[in-house]
């Protein structure tokens, strides 16, 4: 697989149930909202969103370069096995064209040598801008 680390700090909110945050997706590189009965989370740039009952700061984001195609099986599993083994946790993040692993930033530098050592490579923001980081469903 390819990794594209995105540029700067991340954060993971916690909003109450039907409290919708006021959330501004122009020009933002990334930012996910999950609904439940029981709370409303988002992740997006750190200092970008008030208000929340809890915030999770200090997320870096790498995107795993896709698009990947819906019948790839372990993409998260072999990721994610890799980082627990090197004690790195994740909070993942899946759209329709890929996944997303948020990893702390203190915790970076051992989380991108385990998946090097584990035969991954790593990208820039601008493949990941232009589609130039991967080929449909490449899994290296």
């Amino acid at each position: 697989m390819r990794f594209i680390l995105l540029p700067g700090e991340y954060s993971v909110c916690r909003f109450g149930p039907g409290q919708l945050p006021a959330l501004d997706l122009r020009s933002r590189e990334f930012a996910c909202m999950a609904w439940t009965e029981e709370e409303i989370s988002v992740v997006c740039a750190s200092g970008t969103l008030g208000g929340a009952q809890k915030e999770e700061s200090g997320w870096r984001v790498l995107k795993i370069a896709g698009p990947l195609d819906f019948g790839l099986v372990g993409v998260l599993a072999e990721a994610s096995g890799i980082l627990a083994a090197a004690e790195v946790s994740i909070f993942a993040v899946s759209t329709f064209d890929t996944d997303y692993l948020l990893i702390k930033a203190d915790r970076l530098d051992v989380a991108k040598k385990a998946l090097e050592e584990g035969g991954h490579s790593f990208g820039n923001a601008e493949e990941a801008a232009d589609g130039s980081g991967s080929r449909d469903g490449e899994r290296n």
